[in-house]
């Protein structure tokens, strides 16, 4: 209070107009720069509901908000899972002390392992209608196209009504067969050794399962620097339909391992694979090239927007590390090189018949990829959440100047990169 009255009273000591003007600019300046600040921070973490109202008219309607399953899933995936543990929590924790008892022993049976695991035929079936291009879900907007002599890349994104933003690409590897490139994908070891994926510093086989093939794995993922680094708890399972493999990964409970604060555990995960042989585009008429289609979503706990930007921006320098990775996987397995112990489990698959394609084609809903590039003006609206951002987060840091300077740095030359889209 003491302030404001200050402030007023060299307010009306100015002698003149002109200086009482600056005088009062002084004083609002910082607060039309703090209400700034909470425009741009509200509509970076806006809730999910606030964005279904002003949604377009030719968007799907949306749902009703006055339920509680509706309010519920517009918390976070980590807020969410406490919560229905405890909305099921009525049905007697002696009972539910008996389920942990009974899946601890099934755990020790590697037959019963996959069902433990919850990887199973409802997940091919998503997956292979994802591939189709059968799952009902938005359309596909058209996000890039790259290429290299020995290796062409496209992909697109869409935005659910509820969940993170889903991805699909589309890569060819030339001079590759699907073999070798299933085992390069589900290979942990290799992926850590040659740092092809450098986001990769800790994976563990937790089990395993010699009949199916279904492993569960602990992944630990380095993030950027102002990030903490996130913890991963999935599962995986290949099937075999014909040539054709169909690699289901995704996120699963764990009671064993404990949540921390660092790093942080990620529980809405899924990227799963469709490895195929196709035409190269060499145009010599062999199947001598491997397409990789990815369809991969995350609740990595950032806001939507800003992780679209990220996602964006480091999507192509990704890729590109895999192809050397690729290359080099091929020549140590030419050379004799012994299988890791990840690359063998990626060799039990389960085979799918026929029949399984044919009780799926009577579904003819579709989901199609448009062409058309984002719109621009979705662009400004992210160059003011990144700049946000970078004040939220120098606001928060106590760290001298230096580190400040570092933050805005990092988002001018991001806003800078972006504008060149």
């Amino acid at each position: 209070m003491g302030y404001v009255l200050s402030a007023v009273a060299r307010v009306l000591e100015q002698p003149t107009v002109w200086g009482a003007a600056c005088e009062m600019a002084l004083l609002a300046g910082p607060l039309w720069a703090a209400a700034l600040l909470g425009l741009l921070l509200g509509w970076a973490w806006r809730p999910r509901w606030a964005a279904e109202l002003v949604a377009t008219a030719d968007s799907q309607p949306a749902q009703p908000f006055a339920t509680l399953e509706f309010w519920t899933s517009q918390l976070p995936a980590r807020l969410r899972a406490p919560l229905g543990q405890y909305a099921r929590a009525g049905a007697g924790a002696g009972a539910a002390q008996q389920q942990e008892q009974e899946g601890a022993s099934l755990l020790r049976s590697s037959e019963m392992a996959n069902e433990v695991l919850a990887v199973g035929k409802d997940d091919l079936v998503n997956l292979w209608r994802l591939v189709e291009g059968r799952d009902g879900g938005p359309a596909w907007i058209n996000m890039m196209e790259k290429a290299l002599p020995t290796l062409t890349y496209q992909a697109w994104r869409r935005d659910p009504q509820t969940g993170p933003p889903q991805y699909q690409s589309s890569t060819i590897f030339e001079n590759a067969n699907p073999e070798e490139v299933r085992d390069f994908f589900g290979d942990d070891e290799f992926r850590m050794s040659n740092k092809w994926d450098d986001m990769l510093i800790y994976h563990k086989t937790m089990e395993e399962c010699q009949i199916t093939g279904t492993m569960k794995v602990h992944w630990v993922r380095k993030f950027p620097f102002f990030c903490s680094d996130r913890e991963y708890i999935i599962a995986r399972r290949i099937w075999k339909l014909g040539s054709t493999y169909y690699c289901v990964t995704k996120g699963v409970p764990c009671s064993s391992i404990p949540r921390r604060n660092r790093p942080r555990r990620v529980d809405l995960y899924y990227s799963s694979w469709c490895i195929r042989a196709v035409e190269s585009r060499r145009g010599n008429g062999g199947l001598t090239a491997c397409e990789v289609l990815l369809f991969h979503h995350e609740d990595m706990g950032i806001p939507y927007e800003i992780a679209k930007i990220g996602i964006r921006q480091g999507m192509w320098g990704c890729v590109k590390r895999i192809e050397p990775g690729l290359r080099a996987y091929q020549k140590a397995r030419a050379a004799g090189e012994p299988s890791s112990q990840s690359a063998l489990m990626a060799h039990i698959n389960t085979k799918v018949g026929d029949n399984f394609v044919r009780g799926l084609e009577s579904n003819n809903d579709q989901s199609d990829i448009v062409e058309a590039e984002e719109k621009p003006a979705k662009n400004h609206v992210a160059r003011f959440l990144v700049l946000g951002g970078a004040v939220a987060l120098a606001c928060t840091l106590d760290q001298g100047l230096l580190t400040k300077a570092l933050i805005f740095g990092v988002a001018r030359k991001f806003v800078g990169q972006r504008k060149t889209l």
